[in-house]
């Protein structure tokens, strides 16, 4: 099968990629290497992926991912570095490539910045899936997973949050804009008979995780005895799953949506098990052997309090089964940060 897959540079989309081609698969990887944090990183990212040497002599962005087009490609993988803003740029990439599925995880991340630069996020997250959807209409790619995400629920007041709850009262333009192309979403099913599965990701953690992240953060911080930023009184709580519990739930559901047709879901993705903010720090401090020096501060708009996941759906549908609890998947990828650090 060849599968295109958006932002397949980033921390989730790597993953996913390693796993498709191990598994035999030709992948298209479109990421434009957004500035949201370095460079770098998502290059030995990309480099892992395809199982080379993060060994990369670098010297200026431009250049560097260019040097890494031209290394990476071979008879199983192509990276186009492209954003899906331009249009014209993927349009010749639909023309250039045969598309079975569009596996579409490219985004602008991060509640905190999307209310600093909500502009921004509505014409990635929203008018850059629709530049996609324009072309799988065009180009009769009608098989779809889309990564969506927790923060649609906002602050549920409902545990755990289901598929079916009420989301439309998002609290950030981040989460607003994912809710949207869930809505736009089903008008190009609707009229299109493109299938599609939308994906809601709950906390997700392990190696690669992109650096801005709390674990990574925390992580780095407390292993150069640095303060880290702790919001509230530590009673937030996460449902924090394991990166190889979310690509076992991607690659189902590309399954799923392959051999099924007239489909349009929802689906959650988490461990199901909620994990506080205290608990979290805890973890961490257990596997570095060091304590955390906390930094106070109040709550930050647009966090929700809670997230928790009901992947009953998921269980039924796609048999997903997560299996890495908490600590254990904090064990790995702290080993994985003290190795690459």
């Amino acid at each position: 099968m060849n599968y295109l897959v958006t932002g397949g540079s980033g921390f989730i989309g790597s993953h996913l990629v390693e796993h498709l081609l191990k598994d035999g698969h030709f992948v298209i990887n479109v990421d434009n290497f957004d500035d949201f944090y370095d460079y770098q990183v998502k290059i030995k990212n990309t480099l892992e992926s395809v199982q080379q040497s993060t060994d990369f002599e670098f010297s200026d962005k431009e250049n560097d991912i260019k040097k890494l087009v031209n290394q990476t490609k071979s008879e199983n993988y192509i990276l186009y570095y492209t954003d899906i803003r331009d249009k014209e740029a993927l349009a010749q990439i639909f023309k250039n490539q045969k598309i079975d599925v569009l596996v579409h995880l490219a985004a602008l991340a991060g509640v905190r910045p999307s209310i600093e630069r909500p502009i921004d996020y509505e014409e990635v997250n929203i008018k850059g899936t629709m530049h996609l959807w324009e072309l799988c209409k065009e180009f009769g790619v009608k098989k779809n997973v889309i990564a969506s995400s927790s923060s649609v629920y906002g602050n549920n007041e409902k545990i755990p949050f289901s598929e079916t709850d009420n989301v439309d009262r998002p609290i950030s333009p981040y989460a607003a804009t994912k809710k949207c192309t869930e809505i736009l979403g089903h008008v190009y099913h609707h009229l299109y008979g493109i299938d599609m599965i939308f994906l809601r990701f709950f906390t997700v953690f392990g190696p690669r995780q992109r650096p801005d992240l709390a674990i990574h953060k925390f992580t780095k911080l407390i292993s150069e005895n640095q303060e880290i930023p702790f919001y509230g009184d530590g009673s937030t709580a996460r449902d924090y799953t394991f990166i190889e519990d979310i690509i076992d739930g991607v690659v189902k559901s590309v399954k799923y949506v392959e051999d099924h047709h007239n489909i349009y879901e929802t689906i959650n993705l988490g461990e199901s098990e909620v994990v506080n903010l205290n608990e979290m720090v805890t973890g961490i401090e257990q596997e570095l052997g060091k304590s955390a020096i906390k930094k106070n501060l109040p709550m930050q708009p647009g966090d929700v309090e809670k997230t928790n996941a009901d992947i009953q759906k998921a269980k039924n549908l796609i048999n997903y089964s997560p299996k890495t609890k908490y600590q254990n998947g904090i064990k790995i990828f702290v080993e994985w940060f003290l190795r690459n650090r």
